[in-house]
């Protein structure tokens, strides 16, 4: 991977195992679970987003995506700290069969202080068919425009974004390189 997704791009597996799956991370928003804060957030400003595999092939797939950090891991802030990762409020993918020209969609929350939030990664590496997959990363962040969710599309493009900006350091530090 030589740019990171931004929030809302689809990210196709470069497996032959696993051809036609591919996942999303999107929605990120300003959100509290239905199950309530968590008393360890106290004082922190929830985020919620979206994680989304979609089957484009022709067989199914077990997907799991349970765990923080094992199947996804979060951080915020241009230091990269790790938010409250609120496991209990959150809509998980517990060994779900995908079946052709279907989706199925986990929601995450996490809670951090708000001057941290203009900038988020977020990491997935579900497990996938008991195996784990390659992690991709996403960057984004409250009031940062979210990529076009068509395939092929690269919302990287519009400047100026935080995907601009790791873009822009990425290339800089290839070219130092060559």
């Amino acid at each position: 991977m030589d740019v990171p997704n931004v929030f809302g791009d689809w990210q196709e597996y470069q497996s032959q195992e696993w051809a036609g799956l591919r996942v999303r991370v999107h929605g990120l928003r300003k959100a509290v679970p239905s199950r309530g804060r968590h008393r360890d957030a106290r004082g922190l400003t929830y985020l919620g987003f979206h994680v989304t595999f979609e089957n484009r092939g022709a067989g199914h797939f077990e997907i799991e995506l349970t765990s923080h950090p094992y199947h996804y891991n979060v951080r915020v802030g241009r230091d990269g700290h790790g938010p409250f990762v609120d496991e209990q409020g959150a809509d998980r993918i517990d060994g779900f069969n995908l079946y052709p020209q279907r989706r199925v969609t986990a929601t995450l929350y996490v809670a951090a202080p708000s001057a941290r939030l203009a900038q988020v990664d977020v990491q997935v590496s579900p497990s996938i068919g008991g195996e784990t997959a390659f992690g991709y990363v996403w960057v984004g962040g409250l009031g940062v425009h979210e990529g076009p969710a068509r395939p092929g599309a690269r919302s990287s493009a519009v400047k100026p974004s935080v995907a601009g900006e790791v873009e822009r350091f990425l290339k800089e530090r290839a070219s130092g390189e060559a």
